[in-house]
């Protein structure tokens, strides 16, 4: 059983109570004792001397003294690490850590599937983790943290200067890759801490403690530049919310939380990073190849839809609707529930799925047509209203006009839930306007698609869609990028200064900085109009 203590100040903190882990595939098999034995070693009603085999880790919860020591354990680090050249804090700490990443990246997947993640998404974000931190990611992070000029005897950089302690509150869903983004932040010179979630810790405190601190001591980070503790989410954001140190807070949550704790930070002096929900539009144009835009689309299914990058909804171009579909519903069918360790299961339980069903019916109602899916299943597809699994599911809605009335259209679903809005019949260049009208008008933006092959309909759509942190053109919605963000958006996804997250520099701020041999004042305030005037005459 891995156990793990708070992380602060270079020093393992104990704590007097727990957060007990289970293997995943116990829920499967006893939702209700699986929980109930869970409740019970918190609640201190179970002896932890003699632990099943099912429960496979156990993190220390934080107090308040010990998150607020973590704040001033940053604060006294921050300074110093901020000073390490970059050189160091990014390309040394990067490339030392993509290389324990890859190095263990089978045991880190395998940890994440004990938590629930499908072994087959679990590599995904392992993947990504990896192309984070791959040498392009790097390369293009140290150019953004500066750039140097020559004029005349002078030097002139435009710099990114660390913004100071930063505070990441990682989402349940995706803990770990979230938690790893704030290693980013750490490279642009920031002190970092992180809340591991009470309902998935292992996985943060498993990578944080045994591979991301060995490489910050390797190159010799001063204690508490990276401090890691797990606790209750309002308890612990109201602790940075209130303490002077904090500069930046990383917030994960749904659009309405996060918008009310921006204000609050801003209110608090703080700077809002906001990670929210994503609403995803994926649009099909009449020349895209169907089948592999219908293979993209499947990914809307993967988690069961719980993940915040899939694609929530498409627009279709009316001459290729109806072999979309068909497409669509025949490549839906490899998407099955399963054990987390089988290699081809990608749907995950849904506890609570009464939302799905309020959505369903508010499609239906609306006039929606539900083509695939649409009940709840046991973990062999058989039907069942108390399964904990949902089948993929498709509703397609007619006409553009009128489509965001739709609850599954208007809003971030979370659940395996597709709308297809099919868009009536129109010229080439009406339509467009149209397509590019509706995505623009998204009060989301994560990522957005396009798959077409018409140049001045790809050309025209890239310049003209204003909304979202990522756009892909005929690609996977979800597949990892170099250079690109992973996270980040407009509107509702990001609040407002929401945009493509890249945390080493969202967690940064720009400096402008001239270094002269010894220039002659008089000659810099004055010099450049007798210039002027001279070439003049």
């Amino acid at each position: 059983m891995r156990t793990y203590q708070s992380y602060v100040g270079g020093q393992e903190v104990p704590g007097e109570d727990w957060v007990y882990v289970l293997d995943a595939d116990t829920l499967l098999d006893d939702v209700f004792g699986s929980l109930t034995l869970k409740r019970k070693l918190e609640q201190g009603r179970t002896a932890p001397d003699d632990l099943p085999a099912t429960v496979v880790g156990r993190v220390a919860k934080a107090d308040r003294a010990t998150v607020r020591r973590a704040v001033e354990a940053a604060a006294v680090a921050a300074p110093v690490w901020g000073a390490v050249p970059p050189d160091v804090r990014i390309d040394t700490v990067g490339r030392l850590l993509h290389a324990r990443l890859a190095a263990h990246a089978e045991d880190i997947a395998a940890v994440l599937v004990e938590e629930g993640h499908p072994l087959a998404l679990a590599q995904w974000q392992v993947s990504g983790m990896l192309e984070c931190f791959g040498p392009e990611s790097i390369g293009f992070y140290r150019s953004q943290m500066l750039q140097e000029f020559r004029r005349g005897e002078r030097r002139i950089q435009v710099r990114r200067q660390p913004d100071g302690v930063v505070c990441l509150n990682p989402p349940q869903n995706a803990p770990l890759s979230s938690a790893l983004l704030g290693v980013t932040a750490l490279m642009g010179g920031n002190a970092l801490v992180v809340r591991a979630p009470r309902s998935a810790p292992l996985g943060v405190m498993y990578v944080m403690q045994e591979f991301v601190v060995p490489v910050l001591e390797e190159v010799g980070a001063p204690p508490g530049t990276l401090n890691v503790v797990c606790g209750d989410p309002a308890p612990m954001l109201n602790c940075w919310l209130e303490h002077p140190a904090v500069d930046d807070i990383i917030y994960f949550g749904s659009s309405e939380n996060g918008l009310k704790f921006e204000e609050r930070c801003i209110s608090a002096g703080k700077k809002p990073i906001l990670e929210l929900a994503g609403n995803d539009v994926v649009t099909v144009w009449k020349d895209a190849d169907v089948e592999l835009a219908a293979e993209a689309l499947t990914e809307s299914f993967y988690g069961s839809g719980q993940l915040c990058m899939i694609p929530n909804q498409v627009l279709v171009h009316p001459e290729v609707a109806d072999a979309l579909v068909e497409s669509l519903i025949r490549q839906i069918g490899h998407i099955r529930p399963g054990h987390p360790w089988e290699p081809d299961v990608l749907l995950t339980p849904v506890l609570r799925n009464e939302k799905f069903f309020a959505c369903l019916q508010d499609a239906r109602d609306k006039g929606a047509e539900v083509v695939c899916g649409g009940h709840a299943m046991q973990l062999d597809e058989t039907r069942d209203p108390n399964g904990i699994f949902l089948e993929p599911t498709v509703v397609v809605v007619r006409g553009v006009e009128g489509a965001r009335e739709l609850e599954a259209v208007r809003h971030e679903t979370f659940f395996p839930l597709l709308p297809m809005v099919i868009a009536e019949p129109a010229p080439d260049a009406e339509l467009l306007e149209t397509f590019i009208g509706f995505v623009n008008s998204n009060h989301y933006g994560l990522r957005n698609s396009l798959w077409a092959k018409d140049a001045w309909v790809v050309d025209t759509f890239v310049a003209r869609v204003r909304t979202g942190g990522l756009l892909k053109v005929n690609d996977s919605h979800i597949g990892f990028l170099p250079y690109l963000p992973t996270h980040g958006g407009t509107g509702l996804t990001g609040g407002v200064f929401g945009e493509a997250n890249y945390p080493i520099l969202r967690t940064s701020h720009l400096q402008g900085v001239s270094i002269s041999t010894g220039s002659r004042p008089r000659d810099a305030v004055f010099g450049a109009w007798q210039t002027l005037i001279n070439e003049r005459h």
